[in-house]
């Protein structure tokens, strides 16, 4: 009897807590500060997060990164040329739940994604590299340590609508 009655308080104490964290993402004090280092210098993106809760297709840049190996993501690839497969970006990432296009020119894209229920925010990038002629990007959440592949999973959706379209 004794056992049941704690195990029903250990549950009600979990779903407070869970209603608690819900109502604090509602609230946008889930959502994090934006970054103010994003965009390209001297030819990269922002390094990966230290943390697994990003990636980047420049994660080779950084050798000696303790997430280099979680954090790696293939570039995507340039269909037609650059212009034509940033402005495919732009459309797909236009039609993705959560999206919010931040900064678009001619060479870059900078998209903030909002999750639905608990309102965290991941900051996409994503850029023309004529060097290496692809689209290289990195996609990484603003709170916590890891992500549950979200970002990874984000952006191979966006690849596969990509080279579908």
């Amino acid at each position: 009897m004794i056992f049941i009655k704690w195990a029903l308080f250990i549950i009600l104490l979990i779903a407070i807590a869970i209603a608690l964290a819900v109502l604090a993402g509602q609230f946008g004090m889930l959502k994090g500060t934006a970054p103010t280092d994003l965009g390209v210098h001297d030819g990269r993106l922002k390094p990966p997060a230290m943390t697994p809760n990003s990636i980047s297709s420049q994660a080779a840049l950084y050798p000696d990164h303790p997430q280099l190996l979680y954090a790696s993501i293939e570039p995507l690839p340039i269909i037609d040329d650059a212009t034509t497969t940033l402005a495919r970006i732009r459309s797909i990432v236009k039609s993705m739940e959560g999206a919010k296009i931040i900064k678009s020119n001619e060479d870059y894209l900078y998209v903030q994604f909002t999750t639905k229920i608990m309102r965290f925010v991941d900051d996409a990038e994503f850029w023309f590299d004529p060097v290496d002629n692809v689209i290289q990007v990195r996609s990484a959440s603003r709170l916590g340590k890891s992500d549950l592949s979200v970002n990874r999973k984000r952006i191979e959706a966006i690849r596969a609508q990509l080279q579908s379209s």
